[in-house]
């Protein structure tokens, strides 16, 4: 019964995921004046003064992001003609029987037609409906990689293979030839010790900020300056560099730098630095302030059902009702001021950086601060309820003594409600927190979402949206599934009691 429970809630989150994504395509691709994802983009400033270069890069840009198909005069002459010919060079003309072939074509497919404003060319483009752009980023999500992956018409030699061998660092590799990564299975000195690329999350290249990085490297990989040792490269060139090899992926024009350093084409990679990545930073922060939130939290709203209406439940009211009255800006800038001036603690996290635990002591309690009176007011609500019920009274009356109904009956039926919250709660530390974050200048995940959105990153928007709705979604499916492990009475099926 669990097994099918638990399959019709997958079921039901994907669709739920499914629906959510399909809201936010529509937002963005329709609701959004495409036009402005140019704001912080500095190439496209910069071609102010080539109007066909200019345009161009808008409708390459464009159906980069999914918003069109774009065809040019020159794609569909090199269909016909070989490159560079004299054939070609007349094809491409705007006055070309071929010109006129193109737009005829293309017209009949139900693309509308541009044309240069220099060069007097024409050009093709459609929009691509909303359901296939969601279609065309699915199916792109997982990628397999394997040898016949990466195609280079410069390198029709590529050897494609797949054999094992070691890093430059000496750890165990499985070595690809043609895939687009260099090193399948790796092993390393970091956490978790054993690294894959076969399968990868493909989730687009995040544009404009960050641009040219995929989405996922922008919230994953660490962050600060560059953490170089001394390493052999396969050339036998030594020297210090930062250098991740087990991030080798495929690079088709070598420089004279990597032809120093690298055998094969496998030369962009990414680099170690000394701070974690937002994704990282985030989560350390927020599951510190979760120790917090139940460490603190609980014991407190616990004590103060037991003491209720003495000082220690008046004391913990009076702190819920700042909480949850003052806005969260007020009381944190309070509490900042108080750290600051009376432990000497820094309010900013830059101020000595991540590897100084002083800067993660003021914005991890901050965090902590509104769910540690959550905490306190609703265990505090289920415990009274608890000791009011009948069977509190009737296992008095048998003679259990006060400790050992508390621990035994009360305790228990009281932290089911709690244990049902702690997946979501484990979630939000991958989220990040946004006000939290952006006063104590924490380099996490709270401030991507707004960013993205002013900046018109619709890759990072998507990319998000998906993560996070998917963490959410599959968490609530925990908390059941834990719920069901608390107290064995409750089922999920709903046949349980049932004659």
């Amino acid at each position: 019964m669990m097994k099918g429970y638990i399959l019709k809630r997958l079921l039901r989150s994907v669709i739920s995921i499914l629906v959510i994504m399909f809201i936010v395509f529509t937002l963005i691709f329709t609701s959004i004046p495409r036009e402005n994802i140019f704001f912080e983009d500095s190439v496209y400033r910069k071609l102010g003064g080539k109007p066909d270069e200019k345009t161009e890069y808008v409708y390459n840009t464009w159906k980069k992001l999914g918003y069109l198909d774009y065809v040019r005069l020159n794609d569909y002459c090199l269909e016909l003609y070989e490159a560079g010919s004299e054939e070609i060079q007349k094809a491409v003309q705007p006055d070309s029987p071929e010109a006129a072939q193109f737009v005829e074509l293309y017209q009949s497919r139900g693309y509308n037609i541009g044309y240069f404003s220099v060069s007097k060319r024409p050009f093709a483009y459609r929009d691509v409906p909303i359901f296939q752009r969601l279609w065309n980023w699915f199916s792109n999500l997982v990628q397999i990689d394997h040898v016949n992956r990466v195609q280079d018409p410069n390198n029709p030699d590529l050897e494609r293979k797949i054999y094992f061998g070691r890093t430059p660092t000496g750890g165990l590799a499985l070595i690809g030839s043609g895939t687009y990564h260099k090193y399948l299975l790796y092993t390393d000195s970091k956490f978790p010790f054993i690294h894959q690329n076969f399968i990868t999350l493909n989730m687009g290249e995040s544009y404009p900020t960050y641009q040219g990085i995929e989405a996922l490297n922008v919230m994953f990989s660490s962050q600060g300056s560059e953490v170089k040792r001394e390493v052999t490269f396969e050339t036998g060139e030594t020297g210090k560099s930062a250098i991740n090899f087990g991030s080798l992926t495929y690079k088709e024009n070598l420089d004279r730098m990597d032809k120093k350093k690298f055998v094969d084409h496998y030369a962009n990679y990414t680099t170690f630095k000394d701070q974690s990545s937002m994704v990282g930073t985030s989560f350390i922060m927020g599951f510190f302030a979760l120790l917090l939130m139940y460490g603190v939290g609980l014991p407190i709203g616990v004590l103060m059902a037991r003491r209720k209406d003495g000082l220690i439940d008046i004391a913990g009211m009076f702190y819920i009702i700042f909480i949850t009255s003052v806005p969260s800006v007020a009381y944190i800038f309070i509490f900042r001021h108080l750290g600051t001036t009376l432990f000497g603690l820094p309010s900013l996290f830059t101020t000595f950086g991540p590897s100084d635990i002083r800067s993660w002591i003021l914005p991890t309690i901050s965090l902590a601060l509104p769910s540690i009176a959550g905490n306190m007011m609703w265990i505090r609500r289920y415990v009274v309820d608890q000791m009011n019920s009948d069977y509190v009274k009737f296992a008095k009356a048998k003679g259990l003594n006060r400790k050992e109904i508390f621990r035994k009956h009360i305790f228990k039926n009281a932290s089911i409600p709690i244990a049902h919250g702690v997946p979501t709660a484990l979630a939000g530390c991958i989220t990040g927190a946004i006000v939290t974050e952006a006063i104590y200048s924490v380099g996490g995940m709270g401030k991507m979402l707004p960013n993205a959105i002013n900046q018109y990153n619709n890759v990072i928007i998507i990319a998000l949206t998906f993560i996070f709705s998917t963490i959410s979604v599959l968490s609530v499916l925990l908390g059941d599934i834990i719920l069901t492990k608390v107290d064995p009475r409750i089922s999920l099926t709903g046949k349980a009691g049932r004659s």
